[in-house]
């Protein structure tokens, strides 16, 4: 049976002229077992018929957000509640921009504010509207809160032109919504991932930090999402694109981070402690900058909240992982810190050695357990972060599993 099978699926449809290849899709999905509504811009209609998505989805074609008549049989409002999944293909540069700002100025449009259900766009313009900068941050603002994006594929274009901006195939697009939507061995789990590092003030333009570059706590938002677990990934400042299917929470200092995961903590079923958070933080940072006067300075630093502690301490506690980046005596210093911090799993990797670590595409981990170990050899972080949940799962089984007599 299809993933897809009996789910309601509402495809919108913006004016590109890939707009025809909303026919194939809402054939792909019907096959598939889904009900479709199709959606169409006002300007999509000069690229693609409403009768002729009607008779391939079986249902009237809406498009109009005041039209009395369509109103009366179903509001926008209740429909945006009948989706279980909203796909946008082709979605243009605008769609993109008016869905970044919550824009409600067409039914397709305020369907996506009102909606609880996740929602995939399939982007499609020309290569220079989809490098532009303006685009590139109106697509990190919505991965940010979730919205998967599927493509765009790179190749000739309508203008004349050739790069990235063709509307990803209905073939891939439907594969992305059956593999998010098919049940993963996390699926109804929820894990709280933290990455990155903070930045903790010394004046208004001077900070302390770390070489965190935020990739492996990044990896594993994204193989638990993949894995079928709800998502939330604090992050402290990096250069990273937010995974399909995670809410991201951006925080900067080790005081943000900790009252964002403190919120969040209670109730996860896992937390998994990335972050490189600064361990010490300027006492008093200065309100103005700090001027150079030839002798030396002194900062007084005070330490700052343990987070992974405060977690430890909440009663239910989640699944709690922790993170170990040493520079010598890895397994001594793992393990200590696994009964210390009273952690389920200790994830240890050595930082300094070129090629791994902070700032690296690459590492290599080592983890223990209460009454266990095993070694990660050297990989790329998304096949890291992959099998680093599939550990994390099997461990949680097992500490949930009940104890012979």
């Amino acid at each position: 049976m299809s993933a897809l099978d009996g789910k309601r699926v509402l495809l919108g449809i913006t004016a590109g002229i890939a707009a025809y290849k909303g026919a194939e899709l809402v054939r792909g999905l019907r096959r598939a077992g889904a009900e479709v509504q199709v959606v169409l811009t006002a300007a999509a209609t000069a690229f693609v018929t409403p009768l002729t998505l009607q008779a391939l989805s079986g249902r009237p074609v809406r498009s109009s957000l005041l039209d009395p008549g369509e109103e009366s049989g179903m509001d926008h409002i209740a429909l945006a509640r009948w989706a279980d999944w909203i796909v946008v293909a082709p979605a243009t540069a605008n769609f993109l921009a008016r869905l970044a700002h919550g824009f409600a100025d067409d039914l397709l449009a305020a369907l996506c504010l009102a909606t609880t259900a996740p929602i995939t766009v399939a982007p499609a313009m020309n290569q220079r509207m989809w490098e532009a900068a303006v685009t590139q941050a109106n697509l990190a603002q919505l991965r940010a809160r979730g919205v998967q994006v599927v493509g765009p594929g790179t190749g000739a274009q309508a203008c004349g032109e050739e790069g990235p901006g063709r509307m990803a195939e209905p073939e891939e697009i439907l594969d992305s919504l059956a593999q998010a939507l098919s049940p993963g061995p996390c699926a109804g789990m929820h894990f709280l991932v933290t990455a990155g590092p903070t930045r903790e003030p010394i004046d208004p333009v001077r900070y302390l930090s770390n070489r965190s570059s935020g990739r492996m706590g990044y990896a594993i938002a994204a193989a638990a999402a993949e894995a079928g677990a709800t998502v939330t990934l604090v992050s402290g400042p990096v250069s990273l694109d937010t995974p399909p299917g995670v809410q991201r929470v951006s925080v900067e200092t080790a005081e943000e981070m900790r009252r964002e995961v403190m919120a969040r903590a209670t109730g996860c079923d896992v937390v998994v402690a990335v972050a490189a958070v600064a361990d010490y933080r300027p006492a008093t940072p200065s309100p103005r900058k700090i001027k150079r006067e030839g002798g030396p300075l002194t900062l007084t630093l005070e330490p700052t909240s343990d987070i992974v502690a405060e977690v430890a301490r909440l009663e239910p506690r989640p699944f709690l992982v922790g993170f170990a980046a040493e520079t010598h005596d890895l397994e001594a210093s793992a393990t200590a810190k696994l009964r210390a911090k009273r952690l389920d799993l200790v994830a240890a990797n050595w930082v300094g050695r070129e090629g791994l670590g902070f700032e690296s595409e690459e590492n290599a981990l080592a983890l223990y357990w209460e009454g266990g170990t095993r070694e990660l050899a050297r990989a790329s972080k998304p096949a890291l972060g992959r099998t680093l949940v599939e550990i994390i799962t099997e461990r949680l089984h097992a500490a949930r599993r009940p104890q012979d007599p």
